[in-house]
C-alpha cells in the first residue's frame, strides 16, 4: 500500500514591492491628480486669486516708498502681511509655486490628449450601432433608389464630412444586404480646445522668459532742468529691479530728458490728463541738439529699442536759494513728496554744504552747514500759521519750512533720504533749528549769526517726472498667445462634434409596403440617425427636415445646418 503525499499549498498572492508600494504608486497617484484638468482649472482659478493681492496693496516693486508708510499704518498686521509676501506677491515663493504647479499640470494635460487627438484623425469614423432607433435624433424613410445609388447621392450632401461607406453581405438580418455610411465633422472643436491650452502654456512660458530677461528702473527727473537720464548702467535709476539673467550690461543704450510737464483737471479737481514733453536719441554719444522730440502721456508711453518709457508719477520741487554771510549763493530744487494725490501738498528736504574757504577749518565749515525740511502747497490755505493745501491746481504756492544750520550729514558718508533729514542729528543736537516760517514764491528768512547773516529765499517750484523704464522681451509673446488663445476659444465654444450613421437596406422588387405594390421599381428603406457631442438635442428642432435633405438631388444646402 503506497500512501498518497498531500498536494503542496498554492503560492499566495505576491506581496508588492516596497518601493512599488510605498514610492511608486503614490507618486503615479499623485501625478494623475496633478494632470488631470480638474486640478488644471483648481490650480488657474488659485492662480487668478493669487493675484488679487498684488492689485489691491501696494508692491514695493513699484512704490517702496508707499509700501512703507502702509506697513507702518497697519502696525502688527501689516508686518504680518508683508512677511506672508502680501507685498511683493508675484515674485513671492507661494505664487512661484502655484505658477510652476499650474505649467507642469497643463503640459501633462495637454500632452496625452495631443496623442489621442492624432489617432482620431487617424482613425474612420465608427461603424453605425446596431439599432439606430435608440439614438435621440432618428427618422425611417422608403425612397425610389438602389442603395448604391443613394450612397452616391448621400455623399456628395455630406461634403466636408469625414465619411466611411461600408457594404453589408446577406445574412440574417439583411437577406438582400445593406450599405451603411458613418460620417463625422466638428474635429475642429477638439482642435480648438489644445489650440486654448497650448497658448495658455504659451503664455505662462512667455510671461517667465520676459521676467527672467526684464528689467525695470524708475528714475525722478525735474522738468525742465539739466537733469538726464541715460540707460547705460543700473546706477542711474533710483529704484531698479530686474530678472536674474539680467547683470546690467547689455541695456538698450537711450538717454531721455524731460523739457516740460502739464497736469490737467476736471472741474471737480480730478486729475484728467498728465503730459509730458521729453527729448530723447538712441545714441549717446548725439549732441543734444539733435536730440528727437515726443509726448508721453498716461498709458501712451514712449517705445524705442524694446523699452518703454512710461509717466509713473508726478510732483513738486521746490527752488530756494541760501545766501551766506560772504554773499555767495547757493540755489537746488529738490523733489518733494507728495502727501495726498487730492491736494498734492508734499513734504521733502534739502541740504546746502557751506562754500569753501569761509571757514577755517573743516569742523567749523561742518557746522554751518544748512537744512530745510517743510511742507509746499500748490493752492495754499492756512489754518492759523499750519499750512494746508485745498487743490491741486497751481494758485499763488507756499511753503512752510523749517531752517537748520549745523551738521546735515553730507559728510558721513551714509546714505540718507531725499525727502526727510536725519532725525538722529537734530536729537543728537548736531542740527539746530534756527527759523520756522511761511513763504511765498520771492519771499525770504534771515538767519543771524557772528560771521553775518544767512539768507533762504523761496524761488518758485519746478514739476518733477517719475519715469519708469521697462523691457520685457516676451511682451510680444504674451500678446501673441493671448490672441490665439481667444481663437482657440472661440474655435472650440462655436465648433459642434456630429455624427450621422445612415443605414440603406433594399426593398425587393415587386414588395407590397404602406405605399402598395411596386412592381419592378427598387425602393430602399433608409434610417438616418443622429449624435452630437456636445449636447442631446445637438441639431435642435429641424433634424428631420435636414436628414431628408441627404436623400434628394442637390440637398446639400439643406444639410449645411447639419
Amino acid at each position: 500500500m503506497t500512501a498518497t503525499l498531500p498536494a503542496p499549498p498554492r503560492p499566495g498572492p505576491a506581496r508588492p514591492n516596497p518601493v512599488v508600494r510605498w514610492v511608486i504608486r503614490p507618486l503615479r497617484k499623485a501625478w494623475r491628480e496633478l494632470t488631470s484638468m480638474r486640478t488644471a482649472l483648481a490650480l488657474l482659478f488659485l492662480l487668478a486669486l493669487a493675484a488679487v493681492p498684488g492689485a489691491l496693496l501696494p508692491q514695493r516693486e513699484l512704490n517702496e516708498a508707499k509700501t512703507e508708510r502702509y506697513i507702518a499704518a497697519k502696525g502688527t498686521f501689516g508686518v504680518w502681511m508683508d512677511r506672508a509676501g502680501l507685498f511683493h506677491v508675484f515674485s513671492s515663493p507661494w505664487f512661484t509655486a502655484i505658477y510652476l504647479l499650474l505649467f507642469i499640470s497643463l503640459v501633462g494635460c495637454i500632452t496625452p490628449r495631443i496623442w489621442e487627438f492624432y489617432q482620431q484623425l487617424r482613425a474612420q469614423p465608427v461603424p453605425a450601432p446596431r439599432n439606430l432607433k435608440r439614438l435621440p435624433r432618428h427618422i425611417t424613410e422608403t425612397v425610389d433608389g438602389t442603395p448604391d445609388e443613394l450612397a452616391d447621392r448621400i455623399g456628395t450632401n455630406l461634403r466636408g464630412w469625414r465619411k466611411r461607406t461600408r457594404t453589408i453581405e446577406p445574412n440574417k438580418q439583411y437577406p438582400d444586404g445593406a450599405v451603411e455610411i458613418s460620417a463625422e465633422k466638428g474635429y475642429l472643436r477638439e482642435a480648438g480646445n489644445l489650440v486654448f491650452h497650448i497658448a495658455l502654456v504659451a503664455m505662462l512660458v512667455s510671461i517667465a522668459l520676459g521676467k527672467l530677461w526684464g528689467y525695470e528702473g524708475t528714475r525722478t527727473l525735474v522738468a525742465g532742468d539739466d537733469q538726464v537720464l541715460c540707460n547705460t548702467s543700473t546706477a542711474v535709476y533710483d529704484s531698479f529691479r530686474s530678472g536674474a539673467m539680467v547683470d546690467g550690461t547689455g541695456m538698450g543704450g537711450f538717454c531721455i530728458k524731460v523739457d516740460d510737464f502739464e497736469a490737467t483737471f476736471l472741474p471737480n479737481g480730478q486729475p484728467d490728463m498728465y503730459t509730458s514733453k521729453v527729448s530723447y536719441t538712441t545714441d549717446v554719444n548725439a549732441p543734444e541738439d539733435t536730440w528727437k522730440r515726443t509726448t508721453i502721456k498716461v498709458n501712451h508711453p514712449l517705445r524705442m529699442d524694446g523699452e518703454r518709457i512710461y509717466v509713473l508719477g508726478n510732483g513738486f520741487a521746490p527752488t530756494f536759494t541760501v545766501t551766506f554771510p560772504n554773499g555767495e549763493k547757493r540755489t537746488q530744487t529738490a523733489p518733494y513728496l507728495p502727501q495726498s494725490t487730492q491736494t498734492m501738498l508734499s513734504e521733502g528736504a534739502m541740504r546746502f554744504d557751506t562754500p569753501a574757504g569761509m571757514y577755517p577749518d573743516e569742523d567749523t565749515r561742518r557746522k554751518h552747514q544748512i537744512a530745510i525740511d517743510g511742507l509746499f502747497a500748490p493752492d495754499p490755505v492756512y489754518h492759523s500759521t499750519l499750512l494746508m493745501s485745498q487743490s491741486a491746481i497751481v494758485h499763488d504756492p507756499a511753503v512752510a519750512i523749517r531752517v537748520y544750520e549745523g551738521d546735515a550729514g553730507l559728510d558721513t558718508g551714509r546714505a540718507q533720504s531725499v525727502y526727510t533729514l536725519d532725525r538722529d542729528l537734530i536729537d543728537q543736537g548736531r542740527l539746530v533749528r534756527k527759523a520756522s516760517v511761511n513763504l511765498t514764491v520771492g519771499q525770504s528768512t534771515t538767519i543771524p549769526g557772528p560771521s553775518g547773516d544767512t539768507v533762504v529765499t523761496f524761488d518758485g517750484y519746478k514739476r518733477w517726472v517719475s519715469m519708469q523704464v521697462s523691457y520685457d522681451p516676451g511682451q510680444d509673446w504674451v500678446l501673441v498667445s493671448a490672441i490665439v488663445m481667444l481663437v482657440g476659444l472661440v474655435v472650440s465654444l462655436v465648433i459642434r462634434r456630429r455624427r450621422i450613421w445612415v443605414r440603406l437596406v433594399p426593398i425587393a422588387p415587386g414588395t407590397v409596403d404602406d405605399d402598395g405594390p411596386h412592381g419592378d421599381q427598387r425602393r430602399t428603406v433608409v434610417e438616418v440617425a443622429g449624435l452630437a457631442r456636445t449636447d442631446q438635442a445637438g441639431w435642435g428642432e429641424g433634424f428631420e427636415e435636414q436628414a431628408r435633405g441627404l436623400l434628394v438631388e442637390g440637398g446639400r444646402a439643406a444639410v449645411g445646418k447639419l
